[in-house]
């Protein structure tokens, strides 16, 4: 038997690999854990501040707007500064933050008040909310960056 037919006949006989999904177990896991403590804090949010029928949601707003700028602060932090753990960005801004936000929410909150007859808070609900949480990522991102820059010796 030559060399590369032995090679062959080793290879065929090792053990196949795992599967590719086994790796992303820990990265599930932490993005399930992660959202589970964010979901649970944005509902305790909205039963300590409830809006009330055809009102303002401002729980639901200012869960957005926070969400956002912490976003912004984390990516700064996670890419400009601290080379974190691979299931930080998973755990963290997938997971915590993705469940504390709440975009779909915020979608049924301005079909509720349009279906209540109160299209106008529905409009400036969906104007302001996507306005804020836009400026919140930007202005977050910018501080965080203008105050790394100014602690560096």
């Amino acid at each position: 038997m030559t060399a590369p037919e032995t090679e062959t006949l080793r290879t065929q006989r090792r053990s196949p690999r795992p599967p590719a999904w086994r790796g992303q177990i820990p990265v599930v896991a932490v993005v399930a854990l992660g959202g589970a403590v964010g979901a649970t804090a944005r509902y305790a949010l909205t039963l300590w501040w409830p809006a009330p029928p055809g009102g303002f949601p401002w729980a639901t707003f200012w869960t957005n707007v926070v969400g956002c700028a912490v976003m912004g602060v984390f990516m700064v932090v996670i890419t400009d500064v601290w080379a974190a753990h691979r299931l930080v960005r998973p755990f963290f801004g997938t997971g915590v933050l993705g469940g504390f936000t709440t975009f779909s929410t915020y979608a049924v909150d301005i079909q509720r008040l349009v279906d209540l007859g109160h299209p106008r808070t529905g409009l400036a609900y969906l104007a302001a909310t996507l306005l804020a949480a836009l400026a919140a990522v930007w202005l977050a991102m910018t501080a965080a960056r203008r105050v790394l820059k100014w602690r560096q010796p």
